[in-house]
């Protein structure tokens, strides 16, 4: 018989069986993704306050299609993006807290930000395709992982 052969005959089935994860390993990399869900959400928020700065100072700066945007025009949309863009900065840095609160304010904050940016594709549509991206993707790692959020930074 092949040492290859025997290797698999002599060892399958028998041996001590293999040890359980360690908790704090998996507890760490569940904390790990609201820790990046919170960088996200803060650096999601800053491009979207600075969308709706540039929509209320330089209103030459996005190109509207004949259609124009949905509902409001270019200076409420500045003004929503603006209030919405800090709020999710606030809502960011708290997850970093561990605090229940931050986890549903995120997700309610990140899914208004997706929509929000939808409305917002026909003046800036790259743009506005990355940020809803982050959204979901912010709001997958609070969902999936924000249960598990006890923090312990050292």
């Amino acid at each position: 018989m092949s040492e290859r052969a025997h290797h698999w005959s002599t060892t399958a089935g028998t041996g001590p069986p293999p040890s359980p994860p360690d908790p704090a390993v998996a507890r760490s990399r569940r904390s790990g993704w609201i820790w990046f869900a919170g960088s996200i959400t803060i650096m999601a928020g800053l491009f979207t306050a600075v969308e709706g700065l540039v929509a209320l100072f330089d209103q030459t700066y996005y190109l509207l299609g004949p259609s124009g945007l949905l509902v409001f025009d270019l200076g409420a949309w500045g003004w929503i993006h603006l209030i919405v863009g800090a709020l999710a900065v606030v809502a960011g840095s708290a997850l970093f807290t561990g605090a229940p609160w931050a986890r549903i304010v995120t997700v309610v904050l990140a899914g208004f930000n997706a929509l929000g940016q939808l409305v917002f594709l026909s003046a800036y549509p790259i743009w506005g395709v990355v940020v809803i991206a982050l959204d979901v993707l912010v709001i997958w790692a609070v969902l999936v992982h924000g249960d598990e959020a006890t923090y312990e930074i050292w």
